[in-house]
C-alpha cells in the first residue's frame, strides 16, 4: 500500500489542468476550481490502493470524484455565478464604486496556463480556449448542474454518450436528452460570438498592439475607434457597466479614472488576450491596478473587463515573473512594446 500511495501523485498530477478546466467550466471561479481539483487528488489518493485498472481508466475515475464534487458545491451554493451584464442596466455615468457585489457573485478569471492543456494540435488548444472564454463559461451558469457536466463532457471534452452515462450513472437517453436541453439553453442565452487568443494570427496581433498604443499614450479617440459600436466595459466587484463607444469615451476622458499614465502588461487569461494594468504609486513606482481581458470580434474589442480584487488575483496567475517584476521596481514600460 505504501508504495501504490507513494505512486499517487505521479500518476495523478498529468491530469491536473485538464481537471482544473473542467471545474472551471462546471463551477466559474478559477479559486472554486483549484480547490476542487485539489479535493479530488486528496480523494484519489486516499483511495488509491483500491482503484482497479479493469473497471475503468484513471482519468474516467478523476473525472467521476471530480464531477461529484462540483455537483456538491453547486447543490450547497444554490448560486449562479454571473458577469456585470446579467446584474444591472448598463450605466451612463461614472462608476460608484461603492456598490460593489461579494465574490460569489462574479464569474472569476482563470490563467490559461492553470486550464488549458497545450497540446501539438491547433485547433484542440483553441476549443479549450473558446470554451472558457468570460461569455461562454457565464452562459454555462445557466444550465442545472447536470446538465452543465453532460454539455462539458460531451461537447467541450468530446466523451462518447455511453461514457457520460456510466461516469453519472445513468442511461445514454438520459444523457442525451440533456445535451438537447442544454443546447437549447444555450441557443436561447446566446452566447456573444468571439475569437480565442490567437498568438501566432497577425491581425489579431496588430489590433492587440495598437490597443496597447493607444492606451499607453492615453489616445481615448485611437483607442475607442478601436472598440465596436455596442463594446461593452465593466469593472468587477463594482456593479457597473457601460455599452457603447459613446459611454465608454467618456468614461476614459473623465479626470476621475486615472488611466493616464498607465501601462499594460501583456498576459493570457479565460482563452483571450489580457493585460495587467499598473499605475503609477509611490515615487512613480508602478503598481497593479486590475487584471483586463479583452473580447475580441471581427477585428475589433467588443469587451472589456477589468478584474479590480488584484491581491486574491496575483497569487493565481503568478504575477512576479520576468515581465512584471520591471513594473514592480518602478522600470515603466514603453507604450507600443507590449508583447505576448
Amino acid at each position: 500500500m505504501a508504495r501504490a500511495l507513494g505512486d499517487a501523485g505521479g500518476r495523478l498530477e498529468p491530469f491536473r489542468t485538464e481537471l482544473t478546466g473542467y471545474c472551471y467550466r462546471m463551477l466559474g471561479s478559477g479559486f472554486d476550481a483549484e480547490d476542487a481539483v485539489q479535493e479530488t487528488f486528496v480523494r484519489a489518493w486516499q483511495s488509491f490502493d483500491r482503484y482497479d485498472e479493469r473497471r475503468g481508466s484513471m482519468r474516467a475515475w478523476l473525472y467521476r470524484i471530480a464531477t461529484n464534487i462540483c455537483l456538491d458545491a453547486l447543490r450547497a451554493t444554490r448560486r449562479r455565478r454571473t458577469l456585470a451584464m446579467d446584474l444591472a442596466q448598463a450605466s451612463a455615468g461614472a462608476p460608484d464604486f461603492r456598490e460593489l457585489a461579494p465574490e460569489h457573485t462574479w464569474i472569476q478569471p482563470i490563467p490559461d496556463a492553470a486550464a488549458v492543456v497545450m497540446s501539438g494540435n491547433p485547433e484542440e488548444v483553441a476549443m479549450q480556449r473558446e470554451t472558457i472564454r468570460l461569455a461562454f463559461v457565464a452562459a454555462l451558469q445557466h444550465l442545472p448542474p447536470r446538465q452543465r457536466a453532460v454539455l462539458i463532457l460531451r461537447d467541450v471534452l468530446c466523451w462518447k454518450a455511453g461514457e457520460v452515462a456510466e461516469l453519472l450513472e445513468t442511461t445514454v437517453a438520459s444523457v442525451n436528452s440533456a445535451l438537447q436541453r442544454a443546447k437549447s439553453a444555450l441557443r436561447a442565452a446566446d452566447v456573444a460570438a468571439g475569437e480565442p487568443f490567437r498568438p501566432t494570427d497577425p491581425t489579431q496581433r496588430e489590433l492587440l498592439t495598437r490597443y496597447c498604443q493607444a492606451f499607453e499614450r492615453h489616445d481615448v479617440a485611437s483607442l475607442v475607434a478601436l472598440l465596436h459600436e455596442d463594446a461593452t466595459m465593466s469593472m468587477p466587484p463594482v456593479v457597473w457597466w457601460l455599452r457603447g463607444r459613446d459611454h465608454i469615451r467618456r468614461a476614459l476622458l473623465d479626470p476621475a479614472a486615472s488611466c493616464e499614465g498607465a501601462r499594460l502588461i501583456p498576459t493570457v487569461a479565460n482563452g483571450s488576450p489580457a493585460f495587467w494594468q499598473t499605475r503609477p504609486g509611490h515615487a512613480g513606482v508602478h503598481v497593479p491596478f486590475g487584471l483586463v481581458l479583452l473580447d475580441v470580434r471581427d477585428g475589433l474589442v467588443a469587451g472589456i473587463t477589468t478584474y479590480l480584487d488584484i491581491d486574491r488575483l496575483i497569487p493565481l496567475f503568478g504575477f512576479g515573473s520576468n515581465s512584471t517584476s520591471r513594473v514592480r521596481v518602478g522600470v515603466p514600460s514603453r507604450g507600443g512594446e507590449s508583447s505576448w
